[in-house]
């Protein structure tokens, strides 16, 4: 089975109680671009996230969730001096935190900070075609032009709320230089 591969940026997921601090009470997020996962959407809102070694403006992520995490790549980390633990996305216990500065204030998590786990989104029709199963871990090789990889550690996260999609972030992205869309094949190694 192919599946999309996409480059999941940096960018952060807000509860609502942070969200009217950083942009005021009984604010909205503003969708400016839907997703590929479905009810998922880019927001016209940007927070500043910073660090002890430095900050960098990131995207805001809906809807709201019941937990506010940062979502970054090692190299982000670095750049923010946060040591980013590799984590699915919800599992923040445990993690470091960070200031998060919005327009009309500010914000400080004490955990939440995370370098998302690679993972591959399906329906459970998807993994029934494949064999698989929720929380399951596979390989995923990606053919590109000049730099094709095999990605480990490659967890399957299965809902009838997904579409079929892999997410690796901007740091695996760059190894593997690639160029318009680009599918992977789930393999064995």
């Amino acid at each position: 089975m192919e599946v999309l591969v996409e480059t999941s940026a940096r960018h952060i997921h807000l509860t609502q109680e942070h969200l009217e601090i950083l942009f005021g009470a009984g604010h909205e997020l503003t969708v400016k671009k839907m997703l590929s996962q479905p009810g998922q959407f880019a927001a016209e809102e940007k927070v500043e996230v910073v660090g002890p070694k430095g900050s960098l403006k990131m995207s805001v992520l809906g809807p709201v969730r019941k937990a506010t995490q940062v979502e970054v790549s090692l190299t982000d980390a670095r750049t923010l001096g946060i040591k980013a633990l590799i984590r699915e996305s919800g599992d923040i216990a445990g993690t470091n935190g960070c200031k998060l500065i919005g327009p009309c204030g500010e914000v400080e998590i004490k955990e939440g900070v995370i370098a998302a786990k690679r993972h591959i989104h399906m329906t459970p029709e998807d993994a029934a075609a494949c064999g698989l199963k929720d929380k399951d871990v596979v390989a995923l090789k990606v053919n590109s032009p000049e730099r094709s990889l095999i990605f480990g550690d490659v967890v399957v996260r299965v809902s009838p709320s997904y579409a079929l999609a892999a997410h690796i972030d901007t740091d695996e992205s760059n190894a593997l230089a690639p160029e318009g869309t680009v599918y992977g094949t789930i393999v064995e190694l």
